[in-house]
């Protein structure tokens, strides 16, 4: 639901937890690249780009710092919305 709203991109970094065929196929609807590292277990191997595949490590770290926030790790919000208005909060106080 929240990849639908996205701000127009050229790419898009994911976190190895948006690695599915369909989040790519939504984006690549939106005329976004996506630029998501593969799971380990994934049947059919996804070529990415090996420059960016090198950042990955710091979409890996942002999400480990946000799951810091209870709220957040637990998904307590049942309104879509609301979760990602507590996620621009954590990380406006995060990487100020």
């Amino acid at each position: 639901m929240l990849l639908k709203d996205l701000p127009p991109a050229a790419r898009v970094i994911g976190d190895q937890g948006y690695d599915r065929d369909k989040i790519r196929k939504m984006l690549a609807q939106q005329g976004i690249t996506p630029c998501i590292l593969p799971r380990r277990c994934r049947k059919k191997p996804v070529h990415d780009h090996k420059r960016l595949d090198r950042k990955g490590h710091k979409i890996e770290t942002l999400f480990s710092r946000l799951k810091d926030w209870r709220r957040l790790a637990t998904r307590y919000d049942g309104c879509a919305h609301v979760f990602r208005s507590a996620i621009l909060l954590a990380a406006t106080v995060l990487f100020r």
